[in-house]
């Protein structure tokens, strides 16, 4: 973090910027940007923050965040350079902690295992929700050719940080489904309490190379987790290598 500070930004020359980067990200021409900088400007002026990291004078990183109802604020978008993500969404957790808020929301590809672990593990959001087809078709490089499946994750901005642990008896736990390279998808525990998915190693790497695979696995994980979340199970885990927990409370059973 030596030489990197993150502030939000207000002025139209960072803001487009930042509109600039967020094409980058999601690979898309700087003439057609997701957040172009004048929605930016506006949901600036309506009371929400953009936040950037810079790393001496490059711009490294950035964050849109509004407020919901209630003490509750929703993270639009945030992307950055590898290492600089926590530092990110700590700068939009004050932010919204110095306004009276007390959780946040954003969603996220539930098939792009490295966030999952980075939502769920690191800063201890829970997935509460599954969307289906959230976006309708998306024509930027990240996501073409796919179906916009999101998970919503929500962010208890109070709670401490949480420490992470792995599920030692994941393959203890009968299987239930099968995934599309033929290995087990899901495994479920006989009490009823857990389920176990896993997802591809780099869903975009897949996409580019054989997009038919996967929207295969797209709908795979998608019956898993509707299932699940039918039953009242919320996304609580993730592991280093690629595997969903999903915990149902005694409430829920």
């Amino acid at each position: 973090m030596t030489g990197v500070t993150i502030r939000t930004v207000h002025d139209v020359i960072g803001l487009a910027a930042v509109s600039d980067y967020f094409s980058d990200v999601w690979q898309t021409p700087r003439s057609a940007p997701p957040y172009p900088a004048e929605v930016l400007h506006s949901l600036v002026h309506a009371g929400g923050a953009v936040h950037a990291a810079y790393d001496g004078e490059r711009l490294a990183g950035a964050s849109v965040a509004v407020f919901g109802p209630g003490q509750e604020t929703y993270s639009l978008v945030a992307a950055a350079d590898r290492g600089l993500g926590y530092a990110v969404k700590q700068a939009q957790r004050a932010w919204a902690l110095d306004l009276g808020a007390r959780t946040m929301r954003w969603t996220f590809d539930p098939l792009v295992g490295r966030n999952a672990r980075f939502n769920l593990a690191k800063l201890g959001a829970v997935g509460t929700e599954y969307l289906v087809d959230f976006y309708g078709p998306m024509a930027d490089g990240v996501n073409d050719g796919d179906e916009s499946d999101r998970l919503t994750v929500t962010w208890d901005l109070t709670a401490p940080t949480p420490s992470y642990t792995t599920a030692d008896d994941r393959e203890a736990a009968p299987s239930t489904h099968t995934a599309p390279d033929g290995d087990v998808l899901a495994r479920r525990d006989l009490a009823g309490r857990q389920v176990h998915c896993r997802v591809p190693d780099d869903i975009v790497k897949l996409r580019t190379a054989d997009p038919v695979l996967a929207l295969r696995w797209r709908h795979a994980v998608r019956e898993v987790f509707t299932e699940a979340f039918a039953e009242g199970f919320t996304a609580t885990g993730m592991s280093r290598d690629g595997w969903y927990t999903l915990t149902r409370t005694e409430e829920a059973a």
